[in-house]
């Protein structure tokens, strides 16, 4: 099965990097192919802790090529910040490869990005503040600067000068700040450039020849379904497209080559920043879930929303990704627990909807409809197997399993690499 695309299923912070992580064991190439440094994920190796925003997960992994693709957005300083972390601890990121075709990350739209933020005072999306929201809107407004764009001194100033030329008045005349110089930020850019130069590559070229080699690639996507700019809660969402058809546009691999779609989901949900988010506990119960499965961004450490699984939502997941198998992780978090709800279904005004509201309005409004279910008290840190599980967890399991329509492959009860169930082949299968 040389093709499989990672993608979250929820929110966020479902666990991808460690997913990633270990599909990444037996693959040749993982992939980033959307989102930036607006969103992390976590490795936990041989109990050392990890964690990404930038890097694909499979730098980790030795004789793996980890590769940035077209479709993601690129600050270089913290690309080479994180290289410096993994590295000073005895990693070695010196086959990462970036698309000359994914877009930097200029330090005006880092500031454009804060500075819109707080002008829309009670109105705010969430941003992370990193510039990724303004980089992909000059992408499409056709300002955008290009990795290509470091080795062409003259392409790059201009093309700096040009974005200058509009962001300027703005900063001057709406928010009242100084002017940016377009030459100190492309003089920051193109000290970047001797870098950069041996890791970039033809990402479309790349990775169709590997697959004509019969080689396993893994597409990883940033953030998840319901942060999808054309499927998730907008205007609550990031501004790329973390869903399988993503993956084909953020690489230059075409759909015909994708042989799976695997899709991550916790045991139960979570949110970090602004949004809809009808089964969310503003209680203590949603307090102990955020502290007994860490729940805290691993970009910002702001701490995330929690609530108890949505099934609607997982099932609209699966449906727009086209999913052949779920991946659940954290099954660990929800023991202790008498019972366990679950949504199954939204009543929005009175009427019960079982799958994803149609409008934006239905949504807000949405009261989850919930199935409880019996919960365990065993400790499930060291099962390996689904028969090492006591029965409440397997039932659980099975559950959202026929709720989603979608066979939950493997299971996740900690946070190491070893701690997974595999029910069913996820790679060559």
């Amino acid at each position: 099965m040389p093709a499989v695309v990672v993608v979250g299923t929820q929110w966020g912070d479902e666990g991808k990097g460690k997913a990633t992580d270990q599909f990444g064991q037996n693959v040749d190439y993982v992939v980033k192919f959307n989102g930036g440094n607006n969103a992390g994920h976590t490795v936990v190796i041989d109990g050392e802790k990890f964690a990404f925003h930038l890097l694909p997960a499979g730098v980790l992994t030795p004789g793996v090529t980890p590769v940035i693709g077209n479709g993601v957005v690129v600050d270089l300083d913290v690309l080479f910040q994180e290289i410096a972390e993994i590295e000073s601890r005895g990693k070695d990121a010196s086959s990462l490869l970036i698309s000359a075709n994914a877009h930097l990350i200029p330090s005006y739209n880092r500031v454009l990005d804060r500075t819109t933020e707080r002008f829309l005072g009670s109105r705010q999306l969430g941003t992370t503040g990193r510039g990724i929201g303004p980089t992909y809107a000059d992408k499409m407004n056709r300002i955008g600067l290009r990795v290509q764009d470091l080795f062409d001194e003259s392409i790059l100033r201009q093309k700096v000068h040009a974005a200058l030329d509009n962001k300027n008045s703005l900063f001057l005349k709406v928010f009242n700040r100084p002017a940016i110089d377009p030459d100190e930020v492309a003089d920051e850019l193109l000290s970047y450039a001797d870098r950069v130069r041996p890791m970039v590559v033809d990402c479309s070229l790349l990775l169709n020849k590997a697959l004509d080699e019969g080689k396993t690639v893994l597409f990883e996507a940033g953030q998840a379904t319901m942060l999808d700019i054309d499927h998730g809660t907008y205007p609550f969402v990031t501004s790329s497209n973390p869903t399988s058809g993503g993956a084909c546009t953020g690489t230059g691999v075409g759909p015909t080559r994708i042989d799976a779609v695997v899709g991550v989901v916790k045991a139960y949900t979570t949110r970090v920043g602004e949004g809809p988010f009808p089964t969310e506990l503003n209680d203590e119960m949603g307090e102990r879930l955020r502290e007994e499965g860490g729940e805290y961004g691993v970009t910002t450490g702001r701490p995330r929303r929690c609530g108890w699984h949505d099934a609607v939502i997982t099932r609209y997941a699966a449906r727009v990704n086209g999913l052949t198998d779920l991946v659940m992780t954290k099954l660990d978090v929800l023991t202790g627990h008498e019972q366990i709800p679950v949504c199954v279904a939204y009543d929005v005004d009175g009427q019960r909807m079982d799958e994803m509201p149609l409008t934006q309005t239905d949504f807000h409004h949405a009261i989850p409809v919930y199935e409880y279910l019996p919960g365990w008290s065993e400790d499930i840190s060291t099962a390996r197997t689904f028969d090492d599980l006591p029965k409440a967890a397997q039932d659980y399991v099975l559950r959202i399993e026929e709720l989603a329509g979608c066979r939950i492959s493997a299971i996740g009860v900690g946070p190491g690499r070893e701690a997974t169930i595999q029910r069913h082949a996820l790679l060559g299968d």
